[in-house]
This record gives C-alpha cells, sequence and structure tokens, in this order.
C-alpha cells in the first residue's frame, strides 16, 4: 500500500499525463477543420483520436487506482474497458504512424528493410515468450493483455509515430518552415522516448517483462516510469500545439497575403471600371455633341440653302403672276397655288430647323431658348407653364446649355403625353458652381422602380444618360397621384466670357 504522500504523486502525475494527451488530441482535431492544417486530415485525424482515447485511458486508470485504494471491489468488465480504450488509442497512433512515415512507399520499405526485419523478429519473440508463458503457468489474464497491448502496439505505434513525425519535420525544414520543422522534431523526440517507456510493463513470469519492468526501473533509478511518459506527453503536447500555432501564424500570413491581392485586385477593377465609365462619359459626350452639330449643320443648310430656294421660287411666281396679260388669265389660280404652297413649306422648314437647333440657344442663351420653348411648343401642346429663375442668368458651356434644353424639353414634352395635366413648372437656378434644373407637374405621377416595357422608359434613361455625360446628377422622384419632379444639377465648367 503506497503511502498518502506517494498516492498524490500518483493522482498528480496521471492527471497531468491525461490532460497532456487529451488537450494534444483536442487541439489537433480542431485543426483538422482548417485549411492549410499542419498536414493532411487523413494523417491527423487518426493523431487527434490518439490523443483524445489515451488521455481518457489514462483518468480511467486513475479512477480504478483509487478505486482498489480504497479497498473497493471492482468489476472485471471495468478493467476490460480500460484495455480497449488502451488497445484503440494505440491503433490510431499506428494509424497515423504508418501514414506519416510512408511505409506504403516501396522506396521507404527497402530502406527500412533492416528495421523491419528487427520489428517483425520482435514481434515474434515477444509472441513466443507469452506463448511459452501461459502454458507453464498460470498468469494474470488483465495482465498480461495489458503487457502484450504495449509490447505489441505501445512502442512499434510510437517508434512509428516518431518517424512519421521526423519525416514531416524533414519536408517543412525543405519547404523553409524552420519553426514548424522544429516543433515538429520536438514531438518526434518525445514519441521515440515514449514508446522505449513502454516496455517497462508489470512484472510478469514471461520475457523481457521479467527483466525489464517498471518495478526494476523504479527500484534502479527511484524514479516511476510513469513520470517519464508524463514528461514525454507534455514534450509531444508541447511540440504539436507550437505546431499548430506555427500553422496558424502561416496561415494568418498566407490569408493576410491573399486578403491585400484581393484588395489590390479590386482596387485595379475599381480604377478600370472608373476609366470606362470616364471613358462612357467621354463617348457620350461626344456623342451628344455629334449629335448637336450634326443638327445645327442641317438646320443651317435648310435654313441657308432650301429656305432661300424657296424664297426665289416664291419670287418668280408673283413675278412670273405680275407679267401674265388678260389673255392667259386662267394661269393665276395655278400660279396662286404654287405660291401658297411655296410658302407652307417655307414655314414647314422653318419649324424643322428651329426644332432641330433653336437659333435662341446659340445667340442668346439657356434661359431665352427655354422662355421661347414654353411660349411656342408648349401652347400648341395646351401647357400652362410657370417659368422660375433665381440667380444671375449668364451663359456656361454650350453643351451644359444643350443638355439642359434637350431635358427640359423632353420633359415636358412627357407631361403633356402622360401626366394628364395641363400645369407644369420649370426652374433654372444660377448659383456659384452649379446650375440646376427642375421640372414638376402635379399629374397622375407614376411608379419610378418600373416596370418599363420598351420603348418606354428609354426618354428618361436618354435624359440621365445626357445629364451624366456632363458630369450632372439626375433626380427622378414620382408616386402615384402625387405628380413628377425631375432635377437636374451640373457644375459649370466655365462661362462664354472665360473661353473667349
Amino acid at each position: 500500500m503506497l503511502s498518502q504522500e506517494s498516492q498524490l504523486l500518483f493522482l498528480i502525475v496521471f492527471f497531468i499525463y491525461g490532460l497532456a494527451f487529451f488537450v494534444m488530441g483536442i487541439a489537433l482535431f480542431l485543426e483538422t477543420s482548417h485549411s492549410p492544417s499542419l498536414i493532411e486530415t487523413s494523417l491527423l485525424l487518426p493523431l487527434a483520436i490518439f490523443g483524445i482515447l489515451h488521455g481518457l485511458h489514462e483518468w480511467f486508470e486513475l479512477f480504478l487506482q483509487q478505486t482498489s485504494w480504497m479497498g473497493t471491489q471492482i468489476d472485471k468488465t471495468l478493467y476490460a474497458i480500460r484495455l480497449v480504450l488502451l488497445a484503440i488509442s494505440f491503433i490510431s497512433l499506428a494509424l497515423y504512424g504508418f501514414q506519416a512515415s510512408q511505409l506504403y512507399k516501396k522506396t521507404t520499405l527497402v530502406r527500412l528493410a533492416l528495421p523491419l526485419t528487427i520489428l517483425g523478429l520482435y514481434f515474434a519473440i515477444i509472441i513466443i515468450s507469452a506463448i511459452k508463458a501461459q502454458n507453464n503457468s498460470t498468469l494474470d489474464l488483465f495482465t498480461l493483455t495489458n503487457n502484450l497491448i504495449r509490447y505489441l502496439l505501445a512502442v512499434p505505434a510510437a517508434i512509428l509515430a516518431s518517424i512519421g513525425l521526423r519525416v514531416q519535420a524533414k519536408e517543412a525544414k525543405r519547404d523553409k518552415r524552420f519553426p514548424l520543422s522544429s516543433n515538429l522534431n520536438y514531438a518526434s523526440f518525445g514519441f521515440g522516448i515514449y514508446g522505449l517507456s513502454q516496455l517497462l510493463v508489470s512484472p510478469l513470469a514471461m520475457f523481457p517483462a521479467q527483466v525489464i519492468n517498471n518495478e526494476t526501473f523504479f527500484s534502479t533509478t527511484g524514479i516511476p516510469p510513469e513520470i517519464i511518459r508524463a514528461a514525454m506527453a507534455l514534450t509531444i503536447t508541447f511540440g504539436l500545439v507550437r505546431a499548430t500555432h506555427t500553422i496558424e501564424v502561416e496561415r494568418q500570413k498566407q490569408f493576410s497575403v491573399e486578403r491585400e491581392a484581393r484588395i489590390e485586385a479590386l482596387e485595379r477593377v475599381k480604377e478600370e471600371m472608373a476609366a470606362r465609365e470616364e471613358m462612357r462619359r467621354d463617348l457620350l459626350r461626344h456623342t451628344v455633341q455629334a449629335q448637336e452639330d450634326e443638327r445645327a449643320r442641317i438646320s443651317r443648310e435648310l435654313h441657308d440653302e432650301t429656305a432661300q430656294v424657296l424664297s426665289a421660287f416664291s419670287l418668280g411666281l408673283a413675278t412670273l403672276n405680275n407679267k401674265l396679260d388678260e389673255e392667259r388669265s386662267d394661269l393665276i389660280p395655278t400660279i396662286d397655288h404654287l405660291q401658297n404652297l411655296g410658302k407652307d413649306m417655307s414655314q414647314g422648314i422653318y419649324r424643322l430647323v428651329h426644332d432641330l437647333r433653336p437659333a435662341q440657344l446659340d445667340d442668346l442663351g439657356l434661359v431665352p431658348a427655354i422662355q421661347n420653348l414654353i411660349g411656342r411648343e408648349c401652347c400648341k401642346m395646351e401647357l400652362d407653364v410657370a417659368l422660375d429663375i433665381e440667380g444671375t442668368s449668364k451663359r456656361v458651356d454650350p453643351l451644359i446649355e444643350t443638355v439642359l434644353f434637350r431635358v427640359a424639353q423632353a420633359a415636358l414634352t412627357n407631361v403633356a403625353r402622360h401626366a394628364q395635366t395641363q400645369q407644369a413648372n420649370v426652374s433654372i437656378s444660377f448659383e456659384e458652381n452649379l446650375i440646376a434644373l427642375k421640372i414638376t407637374d402635379n399629374g397622375i405621377g407614376f411608379n419610378t422602380k418600373g416596370p418599363f416595357i420598351p420603348p418606354s422608359g428609354w426618354g428618361l434613361a436618354g435624359m440621365r444618360e445626357r445629364v451624366e455625360a456632363v458630369n450632372g446628377k439626375f433626380i427622378l422622384k414620382s408616386s402615384l397621384g402625387k405628380g413628377t419632379s425631375i432635377e437636374i444639377n451640373i457644375p459649370k465648367t466655365s462661362t462664354r466670357e472665360d473661353r473667349e
């Protein structure tokens, strides 16, 4: 019976022993969900299972030992459960060691031919010795099973795990991941010593348990084998937990680099989009300017050529009419009819010229052009429009004046066609660095979110595109039964005097 001090030391050692492996198992199990991981998940998972099950085994053994000290009868089923936990934990460790040491590769098998031969002889000696001992004397079945699990599973599994971690450490060193390589080497060393400590089993009449066991080791060194195992468990846990921490640092650095790369890519995309948007605006601006230039050219040609030809034609008819004598009076009605047709054609061309490019817009500016628009076209559409001017009216960039005039023209046309009202208001505000145009009505309104079925909605889209082409803001507000408001704000670029 151990003294109370020895029992307390035993409890502390076994608790730390189990805690170290359990923490290692949890840490590695959590690592399996990360990417990139410490090593492949298929390798980490068996090692994590070993840590969790072996930690539970040590705590279970601690419980059984305490129960034994208290003199309580222990059901043999509990001993069987402990042995099952011990066996499964070392089978998981052996699976990890087999995969990590890459024994499935032919080159590795050839390189490890001698160690594997020694391992085979070791297995044969242990098995033969156990059979002979069982035949020669009656041994405790649980003690024999415990020793065989440690001889046949624990020792080779721990050695394989040590080799596997060493292989992983070399790969990490080859990749210049030196902190990771160092921590894996700590764990490899710990598993190596831990595997050798599994030879220190309970005394039994079989080789080598009758020569090398935990009692002879304690009597020789004065150190319980459990302390060495606990120390190696702490070393293994330290190495592997530090390795997972190192991997986490590497992972964060990798994520940081990837995040910066994504940010740079997004910035490039934004710059490209901004450049494309600016190019689109420039293209639209040039398109609007070219369209207005073409309108002005056609307007001038109609005014300067076609209108003059019609005027000359009318004058020629009048001259011809004056020279006809009474004998040819029957032609006078025909000539009068041709003169009337000429006048109608002249008036039509004048209206067409004005629609293409109002002369007031080029000669007098935006306000007179809109006043003429309200006085002529809105009257024809039976639309009563109130005009309000705020600030001092000044000439601005011709393209801006053109955009504002066309938007006002399109908006008032929409009011006359769709708003079902005869009232509208136009407000022009000249501020220091901004010119604003606002058209409102008290009509039926509409849903600004659509849906718009083409060609419905094209007019609004055209207005918006024109305004945005000159870096302006197009604000549309409307709701059913509450009328519609269109507001345009365009920064001034230069006055006509500045350009001159």
